[in-house]
Order: structure tokens, then C-alpha cells, then sequence
């Protein structure tokens, strides 16, 4: 709690104001009695000074990794010594990366990595056959939604690949989460996420998810970070003790509070559907299930999805509102070049947006993330 609150009152307020000073005095010069607020997507080109330049749309092939320490576990082992934080090294730096080698099997654990692990790698054996599953829900007394994850990241540098990460709380224990990460330059791919309401909280930073599998059911991918998802499996779950009553979900819940804020969720080249048991339910009742691609959170939420396939359980107005106008003037939702029949843009709701074919590349790892920096890309 003492972290999230460090977090929440401290340093994302303050970075937010500075962030809007610095871009109010390099747009409008010194005197502060001519600042106004940034410009956003909705009010011009503003918030796209992200990177610059029209870049290359194959994004990353694979990462190559300098793995000069390993440790190795197994579904009896050394994991489970790890139940409150993991005991490795502090602040590596460079290229140099604490690997934890996990093979096959279940681990009932809550993993926590705190702000000086950093460059921890989790190196799995594959979805659905390495697999951290925890069960903490905020149905349990005095526990926040940040702290029900099953895995909480807070070192910069966390890679991880070949892992199932659950919580398994049932879709009537509220917020459960399966995954939560703060950790900038963070780089997962090829795990799977799973859970029902808020399955990944991308708290912070910048976050890149590449060929991953996420399913759940209520606002399943929230959170104020930069991250894109690409070419990643999102599924719908079924979500009540009753399916057959129906229900209303959305994919994602940004939480972006401030337009100096360089935030958002960027969907690219990614499959949107329903798990088989979703879609059967589905089928049987359309007009009782309902799921829409986003819903804003804060103020300034902004979601964009980029050559995706949206199967049909997507609803034709595309996009929720959170409640009642709120954040309907503010927020940033766009689609370019989706298909499939979810994908239908004309019975869109009027406050979502077309992305200018000019503006796609800004959603690119290497503008929105700056990942060209930090990320080695090998052909």
C-alpha cells in the first residue's frame, strides 16, 4: 500500500506537472501567464512528439540476450523460497542480466520483485507448461487491486518468455490480478495471462508484449503505462455464476490522468475473440453479451488498435463509456486498418477516431516506447 500510494501521490503527480511545464515553455515560451494545456489527438497533432520520423512496421523479431548468471528451478524447488521477494542481485547494469531459468510445472507462489531487481529474466519452458498461479482477490479484507497480483514487477529491465502466469479467483471475486509491472524497458513474449477482471496491470513506464496470450473478462488489460501488444491473442472469458444472463465487458481500462502524459495502449497486428467456452455463449445470445474494445478509466485514457482482427463478439459501437460523459471529450480511442467483423467502423460511437494513416508510425515501438534505444533487434 505504501508503494502504490509512493507512486500515486508522489511521483506520477510530480512528474505529470513537470512533464506539462516543460512542454508548456517549449511550445509557448517563458511567461507562465501564456501557458495553456498540451494539445492532445483530439485537439490537433499534440501528444504525438513521441519519436519522429516514418518507421519500418516490422517491429522486433527476437531480443538476443546477455545471460551471464542462471538460476535454475524446478516445481519442488527454489521458487517457492521466493514467496515474498526475490533474493537477486541489485541495480544490474548494461546488458548484465539475472536469469531464472523456471522449468516445467505449477508454482502456487506470489512473486514479488521490488525497485532494485533489476534486469531479472524469467525463462519458462512455454505457456501452459511453466505456470505461476496465485488466487489473492480484493474479496479478501483490506486487499488492494495492486496488490492481488500474482507476480508484482518493480526493477527496470524485466524480461520474461515461455510462462503461464494465473490468478485463478473465480469471475464473482472482483478485481484479481494476474500480472502487474512498473518496471520500465520491460519486454515479454510468448507468455500467456490469465484471469477475469483486471488479468495485467500495466501500472507504469513503458511495457512492450509481443506474441502473448491474455484472456479475461472485465477491463482484463488496465493500467497508466506506455504498452503496446503486438501480434498478441486477446480472449474474452466467460465472467458470471450465470452466463446465460449476459453481461457488458470491456478489453481495456488506460488510465492516463494528465495529456503531458506520453501514455496509452497500442494494439498492433493482434487477434481479438472470445475463448471457445466465451463464444459458444456468445452464439447462443448475442444481444446478452456485449463486449467493447475499451472504456476510459481517467480523464485522459487513450487506446488505439492498428491492423488487428476483431471476431464478431466486438459490438458495432466499438468503445464504452466509463460513466455516464465522463472523459467522452477528453479521451484518445482510434482504429486503423482492423479487419475482420468486429471491425466495422460505421456504427462506431461519434467520440472515437479514425488514426490518420500519418499518425500510425507514432504507435510503432520504436516512437511510442522509444525502443530503438533499448531494445536489441536482431534480423
Amino acid at each position: 500500500n505504501s508503494t502504490m500510494s509512493y507512486f500515486d501521490t508522489t511521483l506520477i503527480v510530480s512528474t505529470s506537472n513537470a512533464l506539462s511545464m516543460l512542454r508548456a515553455l517549449d511550445a509557448l515560451g517563458p511567461d507562465p501567464a501564456g501557458w495553456t494545456q498540451p494539445r492532445t489527438e483530439r485537439t490537433g497533432s499534440g501528444n504525438l512528439l513521441l519519436g519522429t520520423g516514418m518507421l519500418h512496421p516490422q517491429l522486433i523479431s527476437w531480443v538476443w540476450l546477455w545471460m551471464p548468471r542462471c538460476l535454475r528451478t524446478g516445481p519442488t524447488g527454489v521458487i517457492r523460497a521466493y514467496k515474498t521477494r526475490l533474493t537477486a542481485p541489485e541495480n544490474l547494469k548494461g546488458g548484465d542480466r539475472f536469469v531464472i531459468r523456471i522449468k516445467e510445472g505449477v508454482y502456487e507462489e506470489t512473486v514479488r520483485a521490488g525497485f532494485y531487481k533489476t534486469n531479472l529474466v524469467f525463462l519458462g519452458d512455454g505457456m501452459g507448461k511453466t505456470v505461476i498461479t496465485g488466487s489473492i482477490s480484493t474479496g479478501i479484507t483490506r486487499i488492494t487491486t495492486y496488490n492481488t497480483a500474482t507476480v508484482g514487477i518493480l526493477g527496470d529491465g524485466f524480461m520474461a518468455s515461455g510462462l503461464t502466469i494465473e490468478n485463478t479467483a473465480g469471475p464473482d471475486a472482483h478485481q484479481a490480478v494476474a500480472f502487474r509491472s512498473d518496471s520500465d524497458f520491460s519486454y515479454i513474449e510468448n507468455c500467456e495471462f490469465l484471469g477475469n477482471q483486471d488479468t495485467i496491470y500495466v501500472h507504469s513506464l513503458r511495457q512492450l508484449f509481443k506474441s502473448c496470450r491474455i484472456e479475461g473478462n472485465v477491463d482484463f488489460i488496465f493500467g497508466n503505462a506506455a504498452a503496446i501488444f503486438q501480434d498478441c491473442t486477446i480472449l474474452v472469458r466467460p465472467r458470471q455464476v450465470k452466463p446465460e444472463k449476459g453481461e457488458t465487458n470491456a478489453i481495456a481500462a488506460h488510465g492516463r490522468t494528465d495529456p503531458a502524459q506520453t501514455t496509452g495502449f497500442a494494439f498492433l497486428g493482434c487477434l481479438i475473440n472470445g475463448t471457445d467456452d466465451y463464444m459458444k455463449l456468445y452464439h447462443s445470445k448475442p444481444s446478452k453479451h456485449k463486449n467493447y474494445l475499451g472504456r476510459p478509466w481517467k480523464m485522459y485514457s487513450r487506446t488505439v488498435y492498428i491492423n488487428c482482427t476483431m471476431e464478431s463478439l466486438i459490438a458495432p459501437e466499438g468503445w464504452l463509456p466509463w460513466s455516464g460523459d465522463f472523459a467522452l471529450s477528453t479521451l484518445y480511442y482510434g482504429e486503423f486498418g482492423n479487419s475482420g467483423p468486429g471491425a466495422n467502423v460505421s456504427s462506431r460511437v461519434p467520440w472515437s477516431r479514425l488514426v490518420p494513416e500519418e499518425h500510425v508510425s507514432t504507435y510503432y515501438v520504436e516512437n511510442f516506447l522509444q525502443g530503438d534505444e533499448w531494445i536489441t533487434t536482431a534480423s
